[in-house]
């Protein structure tokens, strides 16, 4: 999940095309080093750019909104997910409404995102939650906070992992946070900064490990971006790729 279908009106223009690979080809640098990592983020950025869109191209305004949204994307599409979002808050325009809503009726409302009868219970549970905890249906005390207890609070809500906390982190709270999705998690795994079978956690353990504060949101757009576009899960584009000469998959033409 990203944010990326979200802004893309904005972005668009910022957001120049995949074109041929760079001359610097870098095989000797070691894979999942620092210098190989920051040379690939930056040979990313130079095509796509989303690290240089401001922090408020991609906040929501309200941190319970963006974590609801995050919340609804989980094992769908994007396309899915803004359809529910949108259907739920055209009915209901407040959070509070929707805490106060049986859990049938708000499945109903986020069809399109699929899992209805999971999500709804759990967005009901977190809304209620959050209002014990924060007084209101807000998080917006929470942009105060360090990261740290950002997470610690997060994740121990129900159905939500460290995807979804990376994201409202990053998008919604402008702290450094490296979510991995699916495109992230196939990226690293063929450039050697993760074994073919480290799952999407791990690799997000280890990205924000490394990966510099400045270049985690940024990042992980364009890894997505370059996912969708050239690094596909089948018959990737090689050819075109602009870091083909630093990935040790290349030559393996393979789906991990």
């Amino acid at each position: 999940m990203s944010r990326t279908t979200t802004i893309e009106s904005s972005a668009a223009a910022k957001q120049p095309a995949a074109g041929t690979r760079s001359g610097a080809i870098k095989s000797s640098l070691t894979p999942g080093s620092i210098d190989h990592i920051l040379f690939v983020l930056n040979e990313l950025e130079a095509v796509y750019g989303y690290g240089k869109l401001p922090a408020d191209e991609f906040a929501t305004g309200e941190p319970l909104d963006g974590l609801m949204l995050t919340l609804l994307s989980q094992n769908t599409n994007d396309r899915n997910r803004d359809m529910a979002y949108a259907a739920l808050r055209a009915k209901h325009p407040s959070w509070r409404e929707v805490a106060a809503l049986p859990v049938s009726e708000t499945a109903d409302l986020i069809k399109p995102a699929g899992l209805g009868d999971t999500k709804a219970a759990r967005m009901i549970e977190i809304l209620r939650k959050i209002r014990d905890d924060f007084g209101d249906f807000s998080l917006k005390k929470m942009i105060g906070w360090i990261p740290s207890e950002v997470r610690g609070y997060l994740i121990n809500l129900p159905g939500i992992g460290p995807k979804t906390v990376a994201c409202v982190m990053a998008f919604d709270l402008d702290m450094p946070a490296f979510p991995v999705d699916t495109h992230v998690a196939r990226i690293s795994r063929r450039l050697g900064w993760a074994r073919p079978n480290a799952s999407p956690s791990k690799i997000q353990d280890f990205l924000e490990a490394a990966v510099p504060p400045e270049y985690c949101r940024g990042g992980h757009l364009n890894m997505i971006e370059h996912g969708r576009k050239i690094c596909r899960a089948r018959n990737p584009l090689c050819g075109p790729c602009t870091v083909f000469g630093a990935c040790p998959g290349h030559a393996e033409g393979t789906d991990r």
